[in-house]
């Protein structure tokens, strides 16, 4: 067994997250060691990136390489596509209203890999291919193991190794989870009518149906539905599955070609109890994880990284010591919580028939639409929480 000392930081995980984390933390001036395998390409989906994430990733100087691949979501529309007797009126977002050219880019995970991947082997960052088994707090460090026979050392270790997450148990730290009898189905297509950058999310009984844009004439789609129709929609032809999704979507980007096969995962939610422990901080899905509404997951595992390279010294302090926990913990816990809460409120207002949460729901989305300072405000704090009471024009991170 060999014995390896790294100073200070150790990220466990190089998915997204993990991959950013380790490239904003090496950009920032530390020594990093990233430790897991890079995401393969099989990964169909896409991830809608708003434009607090963006301008954290142009500051890191990622952007630049994803961007060619991205289209604008320059409009955000949400539509009643349920059959109840209380339906809810459609209400439509515009950046321009809160001085944006755009909310955000949908973009590909296969760009996202390759771009992170390529900038990896540029960086300074040492990656090893290889996961964690064991971790041993010593004193003022924490003792890795990984599957090879290594043994790291290290001052502080990231947790971006995902939902079941062996850093965040080995931190002390416990989490609630619970799941939903729903699951999300995956895929992308292509369409007669032009999308004109608008990202449309249908609110059915079974949960949302959301058709964000991809370059040309082409859309993503995240339909969460029953386990039971999930099955079925995977199990059918390409040809009648084009014929469904045109129908739910009232053929309003005409007819419907599948490009990419579907794919599907069942919907869950996770929070722990803390966010830091132990020299131990959380990101990504080791810190949260819920239902595939509003854009959240991605872009607030970025907010958890542009967080903790905020808050750790740069004066040779200890990067673990109790303050600093206590500070990344004061920074992501508001944030987490409310996200989390929020969009699981939302999608369990979507499967209830209790009329008076259907009354409530469609009272909102009115409001909503005829207020338009308060659209303003909602639109705000969907890209950065803290920003919807800010009444400046200029962008809402940028105020």
């Amino acid at each position: 067994m060999t014995d390896i000392r790294t100073d200070p930081i150790i990220v466990a995980g190089a998915g997204h997250v993990g991959l950013i984390a380790a490239l904003s933390l090496a950009r920032s001036g530390h020594n990093v060691v990233n430790l897991g395998e890079t995401p393969g390409q099989s990964d169909k989906r896409t991830t809608a990136l708003m434009m607090p994430a963006i301008r954290f990733l142009q500051s890191v100087d990622l952007w630049q390489d994803i961007e060619p691949h991205a289209a604008p979501m320059t409009t955000m529309r949400i539509l009643d596509g349920t059959r109840r007797l209380v339906r809810s009126p459609s209400v439509t977002f515009e950046a321009s209203e809160i001085g944006e050219t755009a909310f955000g880019y949908n973009v590909p995970n296969s760009t996202l890999t390759a771009v992170l991947s390529d900038a990896l082997k540029r960086s300074t960052v040492d990656h090893k291919p290889v996961s964690v088994v064991k971790y041993s707090h010593v004193g003022d460090t924490i003792r890795v193991e990984t599957r090879d026979g290594s043994t790291l050392t290290a001052n502080i270790v990231v947790a971006a190794d995902g939902r079941s997450s062996l850093a965040r148990d080995a931190a002390g730290i416990d989490a609630r989870t619970w799941s939903y009898n729903q699951t999300a189905v995956v895929l992308s297509f292509a369409h007669t009518r032009d999308h004109h950058d608008i990202s449309t999310e249908f609110h059915t009984e079974y949960g949302p149906f959301t058709i964000v844009p991809l370059q040309g004439q082409r859309s993503s789609l995240v339909w969460v539905t029953t386990p039971e129709m999930a099955a079925e929609l995977l199990a059918i032809s390409h040809d009648e599955l084009a014929r469904r999704v045109e129908d739910r979507m009232q053929s309003m980007l005409g007819a419907v070609t599948i490009e990419v096969a579907p794919q599907s995962w069942p919907l869950s939610g996770l929070v722990p109890t803390s966010f830091a422990r132990n020299r131990i901080f959380l990101a990504g899905e080791a810190a949260h994880v819920f239902p595939p509404i509003g854009a959240q997951g991605l872009n607030l595992g970025i907010r958890d990284i542009e967080a903790l390279t905020e808050i750790l010294p740069e004066d040779g302090s200890d990067l673990g010591g109790a303050n600093v926990i206590s500070a990344y913990n004061r920074k992501r816990s508001p944030d987490i919580l409310a996200r989390t809460g929020a969009v699981d409120a939302l999608n369990r207002s979507l499967l209830s028939d209790f009329l008076p949460v259907q009354m409530v729901r469609s009272g909102g989305l009115e409001l909503l639409r005829a207020f338009s300072p308060l659209r303003s405000f909602v639109m705000r704090e969907g890209l950065r929480p803290g920003s919807g009471f800010r009444l400046s024009g200029r962008g809402a991170d940028q105020q």
